[in-house]
């Protein structure tokens, strides 16, 4: 949390009180240990309390980070089963997401976190697909977005470059539908071999990385670990996001990644879609279903 300024706190505050929000914060989340977060006791004290709260109906995390597998063991997964709500957030969030999903089945959702709200430019997609996963009933369709950016927006809010969006790229052809999940792809591995990892028969995967993750050919190694999971067989398909600049993953990397990777051959792979490290994205729901069909060039999402 202390990479956001107070002035783009207000802005994220204000954002989501003219959405109807009411807004608290856990009482740990300016602590800051030697991880650059707050301790796992302070971290699931406030977990375990914004669950039972019956006042709260959403749950943002504050920002990503690195360390959100360290609580795993210490939450008490009933509190969350038995006490429904929506939890938001993205990248290292994306392990805690996909736990609460394997151990309870609550659907989660991928999207912006508070923080992300702070953003003063070019954020209408990014909350234009917010309110349509979490303040509508109805599934969606994505589109993609006319321009993205890649950069520190939290150290200068006004220079800022926007690029010309060239659209999704197909690289594998087909369709499918199944339950989505994944999301930061070097997080979700984190759960491998664990009672925290979902089954990933019958699903969709969401994939992205981050500029750490993917350079010098770690998405590869992490998409091909993945594929080294005894469920991966059950994939239907998979949705890449788009990478940063700094990733050195170009088109013709990323085809070239897929293509050596016959697991892949038969079912549909659609890449650079508004998803992942860069601005604007899609929120999207971790337990929903996605249907991808490359002929028609369209991604659904089904909340349930």
């Amino acid at each position: 949390m202390s990479i956001i300024s107070k002035a783009n706190g207000e802005i994220a505050d204000k954002r989501l009180r003219d959405l109807g929000f009411n807004i608290s914060f856990g009482k740990n989340v300016a602590e800051n240990d030697s991880f650059h977060s707050s301790s796992i006791k302070s971290r699931i004290a406030d977990l375990h309390e914004a669950f039972l709260d019956k006042k709260i109906k959403a749950v943002f995390a504050v920002i990503g980070g690195f360390n959100c597998n360290q609580l795993l063991r210490y939450i008490d997964w009933n509190i969350i089963k038995n006490n429904p709500k929506i939890f938001i957030g993205y990248s290292d969030t994306t392990a805690l997401q996909n736990a609460i999903f394997a151990k309870t089945g609550l659907v989660t959702y991928s999207g912006p976190a508070w923080s992300t709200f702070g953003q003063k430019l070019h954020f209408d997609y990014t909350l234009e697909y917010f309110k349509k996963c979490l303040m509508s009933d109805n599934r969606f369709s994505i589109e993609p977005s006319e321009n993205w950016t890649d950069d520190e927006w939290f150290n200068d809010q006004d220079k800022r470059e926007l690029i010309k969006y060239d659209g999704w790229l197909v690289i594998n052809k087909g369709n499918a539908s199944g339950t989505l999940l994944g999301a930061n792809l070097c997080t979700f591995n984190l759960l491998q071999g664990t009672e925290y990892f979902p089954d990933l028969n019958n699903s969709v995967l969401f994939l992205e990385d981050d500029d750490d993750g993917s350079r010098n050919a770690g998405f590869d190694r992490d998409l091909q670990s993945l594929i080294h999971q005894p469920s991966f067989k059950g994939v239907k398909g998979i949705v890449i996001g788009r990478f940063q600049k700094k990733s050195e993953i170009t088109k013709e990397k990323l085809i070239q990644i897929i293509n050596t990777k016959a697991e892949l051959k038969d079912i549909p792979v659609i890449s650079n879609v508004d998803f992942g490290h860069t601005s604007p994205i899609i929120t999207f729901p971790i337990g929903g279903e996605a249907t991808v069909d490359t002929k028609n060039n369209s991604i659904i999402i089904t909340k349930h």
